[in-house]
């Protein structure tokens, strides 16, 4: 197998300097605390990690979402955001400014002690729920989330229809799937969205009973865990490869890393959650990181002169390209 690989830089691929437009999603991460450690997890959560927001950048979050009308969605994620401080504090602030609020939920946090009151919570606020749900047959999710999350999960998104998600206009519930982490060679991008989204529809619908909106496929980057099972079967310089070889430039203007700003626990700024987790920080036209206090006393979104880019942005290029939201195409 060959063991060194030349890429392209990324940034050769673009025709254009890569650069945000209007910034309208603020993505927090409130921390690394979470009751799962699911295999592919990019940010490393699990129970036994302790980094989570501190009261202080908290304020400084609010104070941001209070400060810039021009940001329409606040999309908050983790670990278990639910489980991390600030949570509900940063939920309030948005929803009374009358910004879409996102949560990326595990579903099975709901059953964990402390947090049953979170289902009638998100439906209180009218959260957007973005459940991770990386299959709809018990077996493959469990391999990759640990054993049981399929039926907890189940349960979770019956709770969640009860209440009015999936069937009511403001009570909106999204799906994500991954593909299942490579063992070998034969790499594959996700499925088709749209058909992959009407399979999963039919089947928990017949099955179980359960309704949703929308079905996002994300690709698996190679960053975190992901990174990790690649590199110890020597698949992560092939696998880049295979992303490379897969840059379809049509994706490029529909990249989240656009319109976003990615905040981490400690209030540093990236250009995307993958940028965060392999600590590639946003930095001004003078080659300075930006910080959310930096922000504030500049009273502008608009301090990022080029977005920052490295090998494993192949991956939300590829195909139909992957994000947050799904294929971009």
């Amino acid at each position: 197998m060959q063991t060194q690989s030349k890429f392209t830089p990324f940034k050769n691929k673009l025709n254009s300097p890569f650069t945000k437009k209007g910034i309208s999603v603020l993505q927090i991460n409130l921390g690394k605390r979470c009751n799962l450690a699911c295999t592919h997890c990019h940010v490393e959560a699990g129970p036994k990690r302790t980094e989570e927001l501190s009261p202080e950048i908290c304020e400084q979050l609010i104070s941001l979402i209070h400060k810039f009308p021009e940001i329409r969605i606040v999309d908050l994620t983790g670990g278990a955001p639910e489980m991390n401080y600030g949570f509900k504090p940063l939920v309030e602030a948005a929803r009374a400014t009358g910004k879409q609020v996102i949560v990326r939920s595990n579903l099975t946090i709901y059953f964990e002690d402390g947090f049953a009151d979170l289902p009638e919570y998100f439906a209180k606020h009218q959260i957007r729920v973005v459940a991770s749900l990386p299959c709809y047959l018990a077996d493959n999710v469990d391999k990759m989330r640990g054993s049981g999350v399929f039926d907890s999960s189940v349960k979770a998104l019956q709770w969640l229809n009860q209440l009015g998600y999936g069937k009511e206009e403001n009570l909106i519930l999204d799906l994500v799937f991954n593909p299942q982490l490579p063992t070998t060679e034969k790499f594959s991008l996700a499925p088709e969205q749209t058909n992959l989204e009407q399979d999963y529809k039919m089947f928990l619908q017949e099955h179980f009973n359960i309704v949703f909106n929308n079905l996002f496929t994300i690709t698996n980057l190679p960053v975190g865990r992901t990174k990790i099972h690649l590199k110890r079967r020597k698949l992560h310089s092939s696998y880049l490869q295979f992303l490379e070889s897969n840059f379809n430039p049509g994706t490029v203007e529909h990249l989240m890393c656009r319109d976003q700003l990615s905040i981490d626990y400690l209030g540093n700024v990236y250009d995307c959650d993958f940028n965060q987790m392999m600590n590639l920080p946003a930095k001004t036209g003078n080659s300075e990181p930006i910080t959310v206090s930096k922000l504030l006393e500049a009273g502008s979104l608009d301090l990022i002169s080029e977005i920052q880019t490295a090998a494993y942005c192949y991956g939300c290029t590829a195909g139909c390209g992957s994000s947050c939201g799904g294929a971009l195409l």
